[in-house]
């Protein structure tokens, strides 16, 4: 039984600690505020909660428990009502997100083909 909870242990530290590289490596990799926002806020929050349960399995002492117990709970608590308010407080003063051009165009021909329709339909 013990082993068991060494290697469930060991395997949420390892994934929470890829998780929270990964969220690093989004920030320097994708284009604009918001996505780069989106990939730390889910990852960070997975990540972390990740390596608390790891803990939380090898902790002996109750009280050690217990305060892992909170900390995870405010982490998922806290992490995505941050990003999303962050997320409206960019969004609210301006910062436009950044679109691609096939997206752009994609949209574009639909507005035109659906003016065309209404337009004929009287």
């Amino acid at each position: 039984m013990e082993f068991f909870i060494i290697i469930s242990s060991g395997l949420c530290l390892l994934i929470g600690s890829f998780l929270c590289v990964s969220g690093g490596i989004g920030i320097i990799r994708f284009p604009d505020f918001y996505t780069r926002m989106h990939a730390v806020g889910i990852t960070d929050t997975l990540g972390a909660g990740l390596i608390l349960i790891g803990l939380m399995l090898l902790s002996t002492d109750l009280l050690v428990f217990a305060k892992l117990v909170m900390i995870l709970l405010l982490t998922l608590l806290i992490g995505p009502t941050t990003s999303h308010v962050l997320a409206k407080a960019a969004l609210h003063n301006g910062l436009a997100p950044k679109l691609n051009q096939d997206a752009l165009d994609h949209n574009s021909l639909d507005q035109t083909g659906n003016e065309e329709t209404n337009s004929s339909n009287p």
